[in-house]
């Protein structure tokens, strides 16, 4: 498996000097950096992949729905316009050099009208996200679809749904990321749940229940990368945390404190112990 780190910590949007981070991300052990973005139109793809190949790591890509971004909503405009941002996004990420393009996918971060999700929006998302399995299939990229928790997002934040939700669009390109950061909150066992989603599984955020250095809270490491080794998963394991010093990011994510003395010791700590229960696990 392979251990990466999302650039949230440093930025909200990747750029070309960001690429500085590569050598950093090497020498701290990691296999990767997960690349963010959310302006397809000016992101330095060929730049990236060119200092990607040179650092010697490799690379995933997230992204978000935001703002009126819906793939559920009854307005067919809305949907449309969604669906290019996501088709856009899968086609950056290939440009880019990056094995899956992860994130929120069903409706936008922190729209919360103050209801359940309803059969039609189920419907529309259902359909939309299915119709770009031809954009992956094109570009060679996987999309993982992240459900978040009921505080961030009201459509998608279960596993029994997410599973429902690939059966639905049944396509190989199209699965799930799951994140421990949000499944501790909506999940009653860790272990069972990422047992429960194996099988679409294309991604994994491998947080802390705050969001610090992984191995610091009270996530049952052992648990759930038990059951992932188990399930056969062999690709990513991705820290996804966000630092204070990224205003963007750090009011959307509500961090009003320091989760660690740096970004690096989330990183870097975090990414040894990780691949050291990895080691415990599989002996």
């Amino acid at each position: 498996m392979k251990i990466g780190i999302n650039a949230f910590l440093w930025t909200a949007g990747f750029q070309k000097e960001d690429c500085s981070l590569f050598p950093k991300i090497k020498e701290g052990g990691l296999d990767g950096i997960e690349l963010v973005g959310f302006d397809f139109a000016n992101f330095p793809a060929a730049e990236v992949r060119r200092e990607l190949a040179a650092s010697g790591i490799t690379a995933t890509f997230c992204t978000a729905l935001t703002g009126q971004q819906n793939m559920g909503s009854d307005d067919p405009a809305v949907r449309a316009s969604t669906r290019q941002f996501l088709a856009d996004a899968i086609k950056t990420a290939a440009e880019s050099g990056a094995e899956v393009l992860a994130g929120p996918f069903f409706s936008a971060v922190g729209y919360l009208p103050g209801r359940r999700r309803t059969t039609d929006e189920w419907k529309h998302a259902v359909e939309g996200l299915r119709s770009l399995g031809e954009v992956c299939e094109a570009s060679k990229i996987d999309l993982a679809i992240e459900p978040l928790n009921r505080f961030e997002c009201f459509t998608l934040n279960t596993a029994d749904d997410a599973v429902k939700l690939c059966d639905e669009i049944n396509h190989p390109r199209i699965g799930l990321l799951f994140d421990t950061f949000h499944a501790n909150i909506e999940e009653k066992n860790l272990p069972a749940a990422f047992t429960k989603v194996s099988r679409h599984l294309k991604h994994v955020h491998t947080c802390e229940n705050d969001r610090g250095t992984p191995g610091t809270g009270h996530v049952d490491w052992d648990g759930v990368l038990r059951s992932i080794v188990a399930s056969g998963y062999d690709r990513w394991l991705t820290i996804e945390s966000f630092g204070p010093a990224v205003k963007e990011i750090a009011a959307a994510a509500c961090v009003w404190r320091d989760f660690a003395s740096s970004p690096e010791d989330i990183a870097f700590n975090g990414g040894k112990f990780l691949r050291q229960r990895l080691v415990a696990i599989k002996k």
